[in-house]
């Protein structure tokens, strides 16, 4: 059995890159609403909690919470299916039935036709995948509302509608309805990052573009470079930039667009020439990695192979012996020998839980300070408990249902995901 991040690190303050963390999530997610990475079109569920009112009973339950969501599983039996994140904690992830990374958990989500409900271990965006994914007759539950993204938002449904205004007068399309050149390609094709809303997604979707992951990035601009001429890539710049130059992109072909200024801030000339457009988003998990804390241990492990995130920026990328999506962190540990020293720029949950799998390597994270993801940080036993007990007594808390306008342009957009098989 492997140990909880808990059993192997205790969060302190100074530690942690954020004071906050060490404390229950419920002490510090209780804004009114849902957390980072909403579509805007969601309707608040009719019997919610607001986030961070968890109830005080679940609070305090330390040992016994497990006790509670061991029962409720085994109550619910078939008709409850728990997908886990890779980035989640030990001590809810070891209850998923599932556990993978974006794109592996929304095939999951359909390979369960029977359970009644998803309980997804993970933040908003994915929830609402799910949603979208899922038969009418199932539902997603959220465990806790404040669960959410940061990096989706920054991409909001607003700027890019606004970001495709703009940039189809430059190409000298109609945004409403681009036609393909004599060539048969598309001015330009929109591509959004699994990390963004479902609006964005529907966005994607009835323009014509499609969703990615990062382990599924490269199939997908090549997807997209055989309809298009052009890519508008968001929300992550890293992964955008990263996947691209792998490809062949040259930088100079790979505008930033800053939807705070005009025409991204950009020239139209820039625009003209350019081939990926970057939208200025980013993981602030993976932009803590740097090319220091690779020569660091270099320095420190003579032999030590490295291997990165591609949402970490260009020169840790660069830098890396190897960059990958999480299953092919998973996939590059497995495939090393006993003895071997490895370095990982990703998140710290994963990190420690690669490092107990696999007790015969020496696998630490990049990063000396303890840096989880804050808001996947948020599910936390005491919600799972309480959401599976409410289940067990006939209630739906935390359903994530994404209204049917949008979750049908999405799906458009997250069925060409799905064909899009990675490498």
């Amino acid at each position: 059995m492997s140990l909880s991040v808990h059993d192997r690190i205790e969060l302190k303050p100074k530690d942690s890159c954020s004071t906050s963390l060490p404390e229950g999530p419920w002490e510090f997610d209780a804004a009114p609403g849902y957390g980072p990475g909403a579509s805007q079109a969601d309707p608040t569920p009719d019997r919610t909690v607001r986030p961070g009112q968890l109830p005080q009973l679940y609070r305090e339950l330390d040992d016994d919470v497990h006790a509670r969501i061991r029962a409720a599983k085994e109550t619910l039996g078939e008709k409850l299916v728990i997908l886990g994140h890779f980035y989640q904690r030990d001590e809810v992830v070891q209850y998923a039935d599932f556990v993978g990374d974006s794109f592996q958990l929304a095939n999951a989500a359909l390979t369960k036709p029977e359970a009644e409900t998803i309980v997804f271990c993970g933040v908003h965006f994915m929830a609402e995948t799910a949603d979208i994914l899922s038969s009418a007759e199932q539902r997603v539950i959220l465990p806790n509302l404040a669960a959410g993204c940061s990096m989706a938002d920054m991409a909001d449904e607003e700027s890019v509608e606004e970001a495709w205004e703009d940039i189809a007068e430059v190409y000298g399309f109609d945004p409403e309805d681009p036609q393909p050149d004599a060539e048969g390609k598309l001015p330009v094709i929109p591509v959004t990052y699994m990390n963004s809303s479902a609006a964005l997604k529907a966005f994607c979707g009835r323009h014509g573009g499609i969703v990615c992951t990062s382990s599924n990035a490269a199939t997908v601009l090549e997807w997209a470079f055989a309809r298009a001429h052009r890519v508008l890539f968001f929300p992550d710049q890293h992964l955008g930039r990263n996947t691209a130059k792998a490809m062949g992109v040259p930088l100079e072909q790979m505008p930033m667009w800053n939807p705070r200024q005009p025409l991204g801030g950009n020239s139209e000339q820039d625009l003209l020439q350019g081939k990926v457009l970057l939208w200025h988003g980013f993981c602030s998990v993976h932009r803590r990695f740097t090319v220091d804390q690779i020569e660091q241990a270099r320095t420190q492990h003579p032999g030590v192979r490295v291997i990165v995130h591609p949402e970490c920026p260009m020169p840790v990328v660069d830098a890396a012996d190897a960059a990958g999506s999480t299953d092919a962190i998973q996939k590059f540990i497995a495939a090393s020998a006993p003895g071997d020293t490895i370095a990982v720029g990703t998140e710290i949950n994963m990190v420690n839980r690669l490092a107990a799998e696999y007790p015969d390597r020496t696998i630490f994270c990049l990063d000396p300070v303890i840096c989880p993801c804050s808001t996947m940080y948020r599910i936390h036993p005491g919600y799972l408990a309480w959401v599976l007990d409410e289940l067990v007594a006939g209630r739906v808390e935390n359903q994530i249902a994404v209204e049917s306008d949008v979750a049908v342009e999405a799906k458009v957009a997250l069925d060409r995901m799905l064909a899009a098989k990675p490498r």
